[in-house]
């Protein structure tokens, strides 16, 4: 079943599908502990499972040691499980499912096992033709185990593998095949492959670390393991790892005005410290702030951020304004995944048991509450409704994304149409709906100053997609 999730249901947020982590250490080291600390640094990108594959490149092929569970990373992980992972070479990955079941089965690396020896993939992104990919395998004998298109993208470089001379050649075949968003990090026996889809949807970065070379979908997960950034995989790129050194294919490119990276990174999932092409995520938000103070400036006395993501776009929101800024919400760092939403005849509240608004600090003040999107709205309303109830005279909401108005078919949890707040509805009407004294949204000609001009999707403001969507919502039947 799919679940859908957003700011306006959950004070996590809306959420991105997938965190990717790959590392080869060719002075021969076990590389599992590395990979779990890539993964803790990537867990915002997904938390309903998580896994590690690896292999050891002086061993025997095709011998691949895996762990993989639903739950956070350090639920999954121990240091008696880490240690029996045995490898110089391996891929993690974190998962959140934007369509189908959150299921064991449907838990990443995929490991594949087939007469050229083994595969490991981890996936980030959403394929849109994954249904008529997936109908054509089936006609051709092959059999399902998972409910991602992710698995779909592995038969495909098996199955090219076959007719090819090399793995990196047989990942070109298939990527011919593939329409959406896909960050992939493959392991073979003895190669270590980055692939980034030609629209650059989602990010992949490559990192280096003494003798190791490392793939991760943000730069704060090589800070974590003390790698240095050395560039990100370009859109379209396909980058192998090997004893002889990194190579590179970009056969696979397209105009770079037709890129379209997903700006919700920026505004959104990534983590603030994380650079993504050469852009710092931290400072895009401190702009859009800015831009919002420009744009839709209002008289009050404290501005405040809906964390984590509105904090930055806060901040920036007061250096334009010059009005103080403040800490305005304790958030409870111990809800997790595991987190019992309480039943709607009961006097709890799940906004409430996450989040907390200090009164000292709103009380008797004009508030300017940011956030970084509204989508359903249901929460949205209760954080205002918060503020106010601590003795906030007034309450100002400030979006630091333009309003939601269509679908996302390319990895974000953005639902259908009909459950959009904005959809057939004024602003006048949403800031009534959420209680707030006034509402604006960044505009959109903003968003691109915001990235500094890079091309980039705004499908889900707009309806302009970068590549057709399917006739059909295939979201829930397919996901990573």
């Amino acid at each position: 079943m799919r679940e859908t999730r957003a700011m306006t249901d959950d004070i996590s947020g809306l959420h991105e599908e997938c965190g990717v982590f790959g590392i080869y250490d060719f002075d021969g080291n076990d590389v599992a502990s590395t990979i779990y600390y890539g993964l803790f640094a990537l867990q915002h990108r997904g938390q309903e499972s998580a896994g590690i594959a690896v292999s050891d490149t002086e061993g025997p092929v095709g011998k691949v040691s895996t762990q993989k569970n639903m739950g956070l990373v350090n639920e999954i992980f121990n240091e008696k499980n880490l240690s029996a992972l045995h490898g110089n070479i391996g891929v993690g990955h974190v998962r959140y499912s934007t369509a189908g079941e959150s299921t064991r089965e449907n838990a990443q690396p995929l490991v594949l096992n087939y007469i050229k020896g083994t595969l490991a993939l981890a996936h980030n992104g959403n394929l849109i033709n994954a249904n008529e990919l997936r109908k054509e395998l089936s006609e051709t004998g092959a059999i399902f185990q998972t409910t991602i298109d992710s698995e779909t993208i592995a038969y495909f470089i098996a199955r090219e593998r076959l007719k090819t001379n090399s793995v990196e050649e047989a990942v070109g075949n298939a990527m011919d095949r593939l329409r959406g968003a896909f960050s992939l990090v493959i392991m073979s026996p003895r190669k270590l492959i980055g692939v980034r889809d030609p629209f650059g949807f989602r990010p992949l970065v490559i990192g280096r670390r003494d003798h190791s070379y490392v793939l991760a979908s943000e730069t704060c997960a090589l800070d974590t393991i003390g790698a240095e950034y050395v560039r990100d995989v370009l859109p379209g790129e396909i980058v192998t790892i090997s004893p002889d050194g990194i190579s590179s294919d970009m056969s696979h490119a397209i105009p770079e005005k037709k890129q379209a990276r997903c700006v919700f990174e920026y505004i959104y999932f990534a983590r603030p410290d994380s650079y993504i092409d050469g852009l710092s995520v931290y400072e895009s938000r401190i702009k859009a702030g800015r831009y919002l103070a420009a744009d839709s400036p209002v008289d009050a006395d404290l501005v405040v951020g809906v964390p984590e993501s509105g904090n930055a776009a806060a901040l920036g929101y007061s250096m334009e304004s010059g009005i103080p800024y403040g800490t305005a919400f304790v958030k409870n760092s111990y809800v997790g995944r595991t987190f019992i939403k309480p039943k709607q005849s009961s006097r709890e509240s799940s906004v409430q048991v996450k989040l907390n608004a200090i009164r000292n600090v709103v009380k008797g003040k004009r508030v300017i509450m940011i956030d970084d999107s509204i989508v359903r709205g249901t929460t949205s309303d209760r954080i205002v409704g918060m503020l106010k109830a601590a003795g906030a005279t007034e309450v100002h909401v400030r979006i630091s994304s333009p309003p939601f108005l269509w679908p996302c078919y390319f990895g974000t949890d953005i639902p259908v149409r009909e459950q959009l707040i904005a959809y057939n509805r004024s602003i006048d009407e949403i800031c009534r709906l959420i209680g707030a004294d006034s509402l604006a949204y960044l505009s959109m000609d903003r968003l691109h100053q915001m990235v500094d001009g890079l091309p980039i999707c705004m499908g889900c403001f707009s309806g302009k997609y970068p590549l057709e969507p399917p006739k059909e919502d295939i979201r829930g039947n397919y996901d990573h």
